[in-house]
């Protein structure tokens, strides 16, 4: 199982799922022993195909630190808070955190995207 550790500790993931917003995106972290990298990439795997027959799932996208740093960190998308709450709260899911290595700790953290005129759209 993940160690958790919270990308902001005044505000991490236990207390941002109790707020509705929509849509919303997942950042999440994660370090781990470079030997550990295949077990984590299989655990990942099946969370992610989890998560993708989960109702209000939009996509995901998992990326590697360049070089030799086992570095990772996965970007989901989802419709509602509730409906990433849901999934998250899961006994299915919460069972399967079992399956990743020791050494890995994640810093899972939610996002909205933020309108800037003639740069980026929410």
């Amino acid at each position: 199982m993940p160690q958790m550790r919270p990308l902001d500790p005044a505000f991490p993931i236990e207390r941002q799922i109790a707020v509705e917003a929509a849509p919303v995106v997942l950042v999440n972290v994660f370090t781990l022993a470079q030997p550990d990298e295949q077990t984590f990439l299989d655990a990942w795997r099946d969370d992610a195909a989890f998560m993708k027959q989960q109702p209000g799932f939009i996509s995901t996208q998992l990326h590697r630190a360049v070089g030799e740093s086992p570095t990772y960190l996965n970007y989901a998308v989802w419709e509602t808070m509730a409906d990433f709450r849901a999934a998250f709260t899961h006994p299915a899911f919460r069972a399967k955190l079992t399956a990743y290595p020791a050494s890995a700790v994640a810093s899972p953290h939610l996002f909205q995207k933020v309108a800037i005129p003639g740069i980026c759209l929410a």
